[in-house]
C-alpha cells in the first residue's frame, strides 16, 4: 500500500477545503441535500472536506482524526449516496464499530440524514433482545451497523448474508484492535465481495492498523486531518495536584462552579458506582456509565445526559469511545489515565466540532512524574492550576473505633461469643456449627 508523503497529504487536504466549503456543493441525491439541510449542516468539518470527495468518487479512504471532529458524517453521507443510486439487493453497506453505544449513535446520525426513500439501519449489537435486530434484516435493511462480536455470531449461525456489500466501514479501527477484535474482522472481511469500497478511520495508526489496512483495502487515499496523538487546541488541558483524600471534595467545589455538561472519567466500576452515589448525595444530578450495567441503564443514563436531565455524568474508559454528547464542557480525570491513548480520547469528549472545552486532571503522588512523562510525549503543556478559594473540608467523622465503641453494649452478643470459640478438650464449640446460619 503507497504511503503519501506528509506535504501530498496536506496540498490534498488544501485543495479540498478549497473547493469544498459547505455540504451543499457536494454531488448528493437531493433527497440527502434536503436532509442536511433540515439538520443544520451547513459547513464541513477538517475531516469531513477532506474524505468526502474521494469517497463518493468510490475510492477507498485510510483517515486518522481526532475524536469529536465529525468523522460519523463524513463515512455515512458517501454510503447513504451509494446506497441511493444503487437500488438495494439485501445488505449493500456494512460499518463495523467497538461499543454497542457507538454503534447505537451512528444509527441515530443516519436516521437523522435518511431520506424517505432508504430503509431503516439494522443494529447488530449484543446486551440488546436479537428479535428486533432479525426483524430488521427481515424488513430489507441495506445498511447493518455492527460490533464484531454479534455480527460474527450471526454469521455463524447464517442469520445475515453478506454477499451483496458493495461498501464497508471501519470506524474506531485503533479501538476496535485494542478490544481484541481483530481476527472476528479478519474473518468478517474474508467472506465480504472483494469489489467493495473500505473506508477506514482511527484516532490512531498503530502498525496493527496499518497493517489491517493493508490487507482489506486498495490504493486507499490516506489522510491524516489534524494531529491524532494530542487534544485539539481549542482544549485548555489543566491539572490539579491533590492527595486522593480530597479529590471528592475538589471536585464537589470545581463542579459547583460549572453551568454545562461535564463528564468524569473513573479507572473501575466500583470507582464509577461510588463516586456516582457521592455526588448524587452531594445534590448534583449524577448518573453513571460502566461495563458492568445494563444495556437499558446505559441507554438511559445516556439519554438523560443528552436531554440535560443529568449534567454529570461518570464513566469508565471501556464507555469512553462510545460517548457522542455535543456541548461538553468539562472533562474531569477523576482517575488519571493509563495511556496516553486514553488521554487523548478522554480530552476528545469536549472541545467538538470547533467548540471549546476544559480537561482537567487530579494527579498526586507518582502521577505527578506520570503527568509530565505524558506531556513529552505528546509535545503538549498542561497548565497547573491552585484551586483558589477551596472552602475548607467538612470536618471528619469520629473514628470508626470510636464509633463504634460509643454504641457498641458491654457484652458482645451470644453469638459472637460463641463463633470460633473452642472447647475445653480443644475442639470447637458444639453450637458453632449452627452460628450465622
Amino acid at each position: 500500500m503507497g504511503s503519501l508523503v506528509l506535504d501530498q497529504v496536506r496540498a490534498a487536504q488544501e485543495s479540498t477545503v478549497l473547493l469544498m466549503t459547505q455540504f451543499s456543493q457536494l454531488p448528493l441525491a437531493a433527497s440527502l441535500q434536503e436532509r442536511l439541510a433540515a439538520a443544520h449542516f451547513v459547513t464541513p468539518t477538517q475531516v469531513q472536506a477532506a474524505t468526502i470527495p474521494p469517497a463518493l468518487e468510490g475510492k477507498d479512504v485510510l483517515a486518522t482524526a481526532q475524536t469529536g471532529t465529525g468523522k460519523t458524517l463524513a463515512f455515512l453521507l458517501p454510503v447513504m449516496e451509494q446506497l441511493l443510486r444503487n437500488p438495494p439487493q439485501g445488505v449493500r453497506a456494512l460499518i463495523l464499530t467497538p461499543t454497542r453505544e457507538l454503534a447505537m449513535q451512528i444509527v441515530a446520525q443516519y436516521e437523522q440524514v435518511r431520506a424517505r426513500a432508504m430503509a431503516p439501519a439494522a443494529l447488530l449489537v449484543g446486551g440488546l433482545s436479537e428479535r428486533p435486530q432479525m426483524e430488521a434484516l427481515r424488513r430489507g435493511a441495506a445498511l447493518v451497523v455492527a460490533t464484531p462480536g454479534r455480527l460474527e455470531d450471526f454469521l455463524e449461525r447464517r442469520m445475515i448474508n453478506l454477499g451483496n456489500v458493495k461498501a464497508l466501514v471501519l470506524d474506531e479501527a485503533d479501538r476496535m484492535l485494542d478490544i481484541g477484535f481483530l481476527p472476528a474482522i479478519r474473518r468478517i472481511v474474508s467472506v465480504l465481495p472483494k469489489d467493495r469500497q473500505t473506508l477506514c478511520y482511527s484516532a490512531t495508526m498503530p502498525a496493527e492498523v496499518a497493517k489491517l489496512a493493508r490487507e482489506s483495502m486498495r490504493n486507499p487515499v490516506q489522510l491524516a486531518c489534524g494531529s491524532a496523538t494530542r487534544p485539539v487546541a481549542a482544549v485548555e488541558l489543566r491539572a490539579f495536584e491533590v492527595a486522593d483524600a480530597e479529590k471528592l471534595h475538589l471536585l464537589q467545589h470545581l463542579l459547583g462552579k460549572e453551568t454545562g455538561r461535564c463528564l468524569i472519567f473513573t479507572r473501575t466500576k466500583y470507582g464509577t458506582e461510588r463516586l456516582a452515589k457521592a455526588l448524587m448525595r452531594k445534590g448534583f444530578t449524577a448518573t453513571m456509565i460502566h461495563g458492568g450495567r445494563s444495556q437499558s441503564q446505559r441507554s438511559a443514563a445516556l439519554a438523560g445526559f443528552q436531554r440535560g436531565q443529568h449534567q454529570v455524568l461518570v464513566a469508565t474508559d471501556v464507555a469512553a469511545r462510545g460517548i457522542h454528547v455535543q456541548d461538553v464542557a468539562h472533562v474531569f480525570n477523576y482517575d488519571f489515565p493509563e495511556t496516553n491513548d486514553d488521554f487523548v480520547h478522554r480530552a476528545g469528549r469536549t472541545g467538538r466540532a470547533g467548540a471549546e472545552g476544559i480537561s482537567s486532571s487530579f494527579v498526586s503522588g507518582a502521577q505527578v512524574r506520570d503527568l509530565q512523562r505524558l506531556e513529552r510525549e505528546l509535545g503538549i503543556s498542561v497548565k497547573r492550576v491552585k484551586a483558589h478559594g477551596l472552602p475548607a473540608p467538612p470536618p471528619a467523622s469520629p473514628e470508626p473505633e470510636r464509633q463504634l465503641a460509643a454504641i457498641a453494649p458491654l457484652r458482645p452478643p451470644l453469638k459472637s461469643r460463641i463463633r470460633g470459640q473452642k472447647s475445653p478438650h480443644g475442639r470447637p464449640h458444639r453450637h458453632a456449627a449452627y452460628v450465622g446460619r
